[in-house]
């Protein structure tokens, strides 16, 4: 683990920011106008953001290896167990914090125009301030149950701006989805930190990285084999992973600088972090990493065959980004954990700004999200459509824009590495190509050729307003310059992103022949270039193309189109017979026995209290004949003894 540490006493600032953005929104946010705050709330998100330069200068001049620390004080102490709450900041927690105060900080700018007109303007930016604050909480917490912590509350923040517009009653079952999927991956997390808390020997224990990196070689194989694949569960939880990629899709509901939020910089990374935090017990089994590398390379390519025909603008991004976390997923399965988190950060970069761009579409098109009822934006929305290029050709693999650089590392550890497998790299380099078809089918469809939309439509479209397009510049700066942080084949600067973070992940670089590098590089351009080239064919060359397909090919297109029925598949598999079961164990149970109990109870003194009530009448008389007779009673009893 990094070393030496520094005392950094201001850390817990980074997180308290938002979290005070919360409170005034949430206490006086209807009373303080929307004005106020559409400043507050953006405003704590970037005093977050300036304190994390801060402390990467003051890390940066620390030394290599070096990490800050802040305890803030003593949380529990049970037993064995003494948790602090501490904040740990090392290149990886760097790295984090700045894509999701940075990225955050412009989602919060976008949003306080997207969402202007909202009723409840002062809740929305209330529950984006805490979603921050949970995140931050998660990728600065220096134990496992801190960032447990955490973990939950970004889940629970997901679930309330998922379902904001609760009003509508798909919205609210689209925020239950993601809540109870989640739990589902949240119990897998909890089994393996309790086992991992079981096997760190006697002693006591504050759960902290340093001291699980320390005593992980003294778990048996077996045990932390275990505990890496059941946390895993939780990541593909939290991070939209087969087989509980489920609720990502869904997550459309809520309103889109949401779904840029969470898609991009915020809780879908944060199975990705876990993972990539706790390198040091994945590299102990080969076993766990395999799960990990397979998953992720499937999912990559399973979800952009759902990409390919999905008509919805956010659709088609929310599989997108299941199939790009997928990436990273590939990469920490063979080992590249510094090329997993580059991705991430690139893939904050250009997916918030597709989502935001998207939004922005939708917003000038009075909230059509049908592509098939678009076309013809480019003249209209000339910052929209420019910014939204630069994302896609980014997504795309394309040079030198960000995501060719994190895509082609990924892709070249999956096949050289030693955990590295020609099939991980086939599968990946599949999923490339079908990225680069369905991200510029998107484009086309949504930009170039004639407007599709009706009459009232096409007279209302606009371009966003400043507030909305300046965020969409920034990212689209990020999107053009954001891989040059690691450049390969010692170009330049270098890969300084990997260099930077080699200590967290205790990695030395590997070194390959030139030729063979660019070799697999033009491979990778290809690929893409290949992509490309069949959207502009199908939807441009030739329009009536897709249908044609469409019709010729029926059966594949119905299972793509469809989703594999995987979603009805659940509900027929896992939902009907557990909401059966439930109604089952209502009616013969709750109802048949502890409902029977408590009001048999209640009958039972209400029966009683009704014969006593006849000796409290009040009649005097009744009173005196009740004693007379008693006192016969007494005198006969005696007399017959």
């Amino acid at each position: 683990m990094p070393h030496p540490i520094v005392e950094a006493p201001y850390l817990w600032l980074i997180p308290a920011f938002p979290l005070l953005g919360m409170l005034f929104n949430a206490a006086l946010g209807a009373r303080a106008g929307r004005s106020r705050v559409g400043v507050v709330a953006p405003a704590v998100v970037g005093l977050s953001f300036l304190t994390a330069c801060y402390a990467l200068a003051q890390l940066l001049g620390a030394g290599e290896g070096a990490a800050l620390h802040d305890r803030v004080y003593p949380w529990i102490a049970a037993g064995s167990l003494h948790l602090d709450i501490a904040f740990n900041f090392d290149p990886l927690s760097a790295v984090m914090t700045l894509v999701v105060t940075g990225v955050g900080f412009l989602i919060h700018v976008y949003s306080t125009g997207y969402m202007a007109k909202d009723e409840d303007y002062a809740r929305y930016f209330t529950y984006l301030n805490l979603f921050t604050f949970a995140m931050l909480l998660l990728v600065l917490a220096d134990n496992m149950v801190l960032l447990f912590v955490g973990w939950e509350g970004v889940g629970l923040c997901s679930y309330l701006l998922i379902g904001f517009w609760y009003q509508d009653n798909n919205n609210a079952n689209a925020g239950k989805k993601a809540f109870i999927v989640n739990r589902i991956g949240d119990a897998g997390f909890l089994l393996g930190l309790f086992l991992l808390f079981w096997h760190l020997g006697a002693g006591t224990h504050g759960l902290t990285f340093r001291e699980i990196a320390a005593h992980a070689g003294e778990i048996s194989p077996g045990v932390v084999t275990a505990i890496c694949v059941l946390l895993f569960v939780g990541a593909t939880g939290k991070s939209a992973q087969i087989p509980l990629y489920v609720w990502l899709p869904d997550a459309m509901a809520g309103p889109t600088p949401v779904s840029a939020l969470i898609h991009a910089a915020t809780m879908v990374t944060a199975g990705v972090y876990m993972i990539a935090r706790l390198n040091f017990l994945y590299i102990l089994s080969p076993t766990a990493m395999a799960v990990v590398a397979t998953v992720g390379a499937l999912t990559a390519f399973f979800a952009a065959t759902i990409g390919l025909v999905q008509n919805d603008i956010k659709k088609v991004l929310a599989y997108s980004t299941v199939s790009q976390l997928g990436y990273m997923f590939l990469a920490l399965g063979v080992g590249a954990f510094a090329s997993g988190i580059f991705h991430l950060m690139t893939h904050a970069f250009f997916k918030a700004l597709l989502f935001l761009a998207a939004g922005s579409v939708i917003h000038g098109m009075g909230g059509e999200q049908d592509i098939r009822k678009m076309g013809g934006l480019k003249a209209r929305m000339p910052t929209t459509y420019w910014t939204f290029l630069m994302a896609t050709l980014a997504i795309s693999g394309i040079p030198p824009f960000s995501g060719f650089f994190s895509k082609d590392e990924i892709l070249f550890n999956a096949l050289t590495a030693d955990r590295g497998h020609f099939l991980l790299w086939l599968i990946g380099a599949a999923a490339a190509g079908l990225t680069a078809f369905y991200m510029f089918r998107l484009l086309i469809l949504t930009f170039h050729g004639d407007c599709r939309a009706d009459e009232h439509t096409r007279e209302h479209i606009h371009e966003s307003p400043p507030s909305m397009t300046f965020p969409l510049v920034v990212l689209g700066v990020l999107s053009v310059i954001g891989g040059f942080v690691d450049l390969p084949l010692h170009l330049l600067w270098g890969n300084r992103l990997g260099h930077l973070l080699a200590p967290v992940f205790e990695a030395h670089a590997e070194h390959h022949a030139m030729g063979f590098e660019l070799g697999m590089m033009a491979v990778s351009v290809a690929i893409a270039l290949a992509g490309i080239g069949a959207a502009y064919a199908m939807y441009v060359a030739n329009p009536a193309l897709p249908e044609r397909l469409a019709t010729s090919l029926r059966g594949p297109y119905e299972w793509v189109f469809n989703k594999y029925w995987i979603d009805e598949l659940y509900d027929a598999v896992v939902v009907g017979p557990t909401v059966a079961l439930s109604n089952w164990l209502w009616r013969s149970f709750d109802v048949g026995v502890i409902d029977a109990l408590v009001n048999g109870t209640g009958r039972g003194v209400l029966a009683n209290s009704r014969m006593a009530r006849r000796l409290q009448s009040g009649d005097v008389q009744q009173y005196a004949l009740s004693l007379l007779l008693g006192a016969l009673l007494i005198m006969a009893y005696y007399a017959l003894q």
